[in-house]
């Protein structure tokens, strides 16, 4: 079907006002903040102890290395986590050989940059392309950064990667240890997210289109995709994945037709899914429904979306990684050129930044120099009880990890500030040193970074932010025909609010970019609306047909 034709509207503004205003609110944490949280201690306390009791902290920076990968994947289910976790020792190994190697044949600070600036834009695009976060790229920035400022020989290198290796082989372990006592846990939380979602959109939308709505919807679509996509993920279409399926059904059927949806009912359905017992089951179970799901053994046999084509000429994540090194070189040589002993937290600050759009980098460099600054206090409280002897400066950076990743999710200014005093005392386990100078390189160096990165983010345009709008909507309009052709199967609908939600994150991307002609907004909310519509269509048509082949709905 045809959009109609719209009136042509006013250009926006290239660049856009920077906002303060709710920059560091705390909103509600991740319902999954202590897996990390958890795990990043364990996986650090091992190698940390063990180099403790044979007199080697010195090397910890390569054993955090590996430690640090247990951040990571902690929302896929366990199959692919056990690939995501290998995938990222592998890239955290990657990035240390080139930061040792560097380290230990360059004899000058500038080159140091330089290399670092790179690697941390290839960080940031293969972090984006793989969708391997949170933490995404910026874990490997600080360690390769870091070690890129370490003395060090070629000969040293590979008994420091072996600690990195060693370490990475820990965090894999704990971070699939869970699956012995919770084996389907990613699955059951991906399928409680999308009914909660779902409920939400439901209770609000006899308000009609208004901006609340849409917002629920947008968060509905996105939460229902993200289970499916866990479900796909997850393997073998156990029974109890094959029950979670038929709930995440139920919460698209809510979102297709939210006005008849019970809210109650999907809410049930969520809590039930806490905890390790049997998985809830609908009680009106439909006799075709197990058609409406085959679809999925499809999907799970067909090709997937590779991410080296996500990475290629045109992708999104260039313009984003281009910001990248030139935020960080220039930060890191404006560290060099003030004679300060650590630039790569210049450069660490500015790959920090980098987010989908200029207003996005902006209030992250907001909160990252508001958490750093709080952070740089609580490093001069906490210091002097680090330096009593080792066993607490350990216990010090572990409790700091924990509250890292306890407060990251509420803001990430919040996360900073133990972030900032957890880096500054990884610089003590070598020797320790005196805080002044510490406190005094660190700030000057956040606000280089900050304030270098945002200009870079401003400079470096993004033009192709609105050719993105462009061809999310074409393929929404592809997506709503194949709807349409296929008799409204399961398959098709799901790669219907798949662009769908595509859609979203690439208007709201665009949004907040400088620099641009004028976005296709109402083009954005015709494709939404129609799309949505489709979806309801094809899920009341599906649910008559079912009801005609079974002679009617059947408990």
């Amino acid at each position: 079907m045809s959009s109609p034709t719209l009136p042509s509207r006013p250009r926006r503004p290239l660049a856009r006002p920077l906002p303060l205003a709710g920059v560091l609110r705390p909103v509600k944490p991740s319902d999954i903040w202590f897996k990390s949280a958890l795990s990043v201690v364990v996986a650090t306390a091992i190698p940390n102890v063990t180099l403790l009791v044979i007199g080697r902290l010195d090397l910890v920076m390569y054993t955090m290395a590996g430690s640090f990968c247990a951040l990571y994947a902690h929302n896929l289910p366990y199959a692919a986590r056990g690939r995501a976790l290998a995938w990222v020792g592998a890239g955290m190994l990657g990035s240390m050989a080139v930061a040792l190697v560097a380290a230990s044949l360059a004899g000058s600070a500038v080159v140091l940059v330089a290399v670092g600036a790179l690697l941390a834009a290839a960080q940031k695009a293969l972090c984006d392309a793989t969708r391997i976060g949170p933490p995404g790229h910026l874990i490997f920035t600080f360690i390769s950064s870091a070690s890129l400022f370490a003395p060090q020989t070629i000969g040293q290198v590979p008994g420091h990667l072996a600690l990195t290796l060693g370490a990475a082989a820990v965090a894999w372990v704990v971070g699939m240890a869970p699956a012995v006592l919770r084996p389907h846990g990613p699955e059951r939380r991906a399928t409680a997210r999308a009914l909660l979602a779902a409920a939400a959109h439901a209770d609000s939308a006899a308000a009609g289109d208004t901006p609340a709505v849409v917002r629920t919807r947008g968060a509905a679509a996105a939460a229902v995709h993200a289970a499916w996509q866990s479900l796909l993920a997850a393997g073998e279409r156990t029974a109890a994945r094959r029950a979670l399926e038929r709930l995440v059904v139920r919460a698209e059927d809510a979102l297709a037709g939210p006005g008849a949806a019970d809210s109650g009912q999907l809410r049930a359905w969520a809590a039930g899914l806490r905890g390790t017992g049997a998985v809830p089951r609908p009680r009106d179970v439909r006799r075709g429904e197990e058609e409406e799901l085959l679809g999925l053994e499809m999907e799970l046999s067909g090709a997937r979306s590779s991410w080296w084509r996500r990475i290629g000429p045109g992708s999104p994540v260039l313009p984003i990684a281009l910001r990248t090194a030139v935020g960080c070189a220039l930060a890191g040589y404006a560290s060099l050129a003030l004679g300060i002993g650590r630039p790569y937290w210049a450069l660490v600050t500015a790959a920090s930044l980098y987010q989908a759009n200029v207003t996005l980098t902006w209030n992250r460099g907001v909160q990252r120099v508001v958490g750093n600054l709080v952070g740089v206090l609580a490093f001069a409280a906490i210091v002097p009880l680090a330096h009593l002897n080792h066993a607490l400066l350990i216990a010090c950076c572990l409790a700091l990890a924990f509250g890292a990743e306890a407060l990251i999710t509420r803001n990430y200014w919040l996360g900073t500030v133990c972030v900032t005093p957890m880096a500054l005392l990884v610089t003590e386990f070598a020797r320790f040193q005196e805080p002044g100078a510490l406190i005094l390189d660190r700030v000057v160096d956040t606000l280089l970074g900050a304030l270098l990165g945002v200009v870079a983010a401003i400079a470096v345009t993004n033009r192709r932010a609105t050719d993105r709008i462009e061809q999310a909507i074409d393929a929404t309009e592809r997506a709503r025909a194949r709807v349409d052709g296929h008799g409204a199967s399961a398959h098709a609908r799901r790669g219907l609010a798949a662009a769908l939600v595509d859609l979203r994150a690439a208007a709201d991307a665009a949004a907040g970019e400088w620099w641009q002609r004028a976005l296709p907004e109402h083009r954005v909310l015709v494709a939404e609306q129609a799309g949505h519509r489709t979806l309801a269509a094809a899920a009341t048509a599906t649910a008559i047909a079912t009801a005609q082949r079974s002679g009617g709905i059947r408990g």
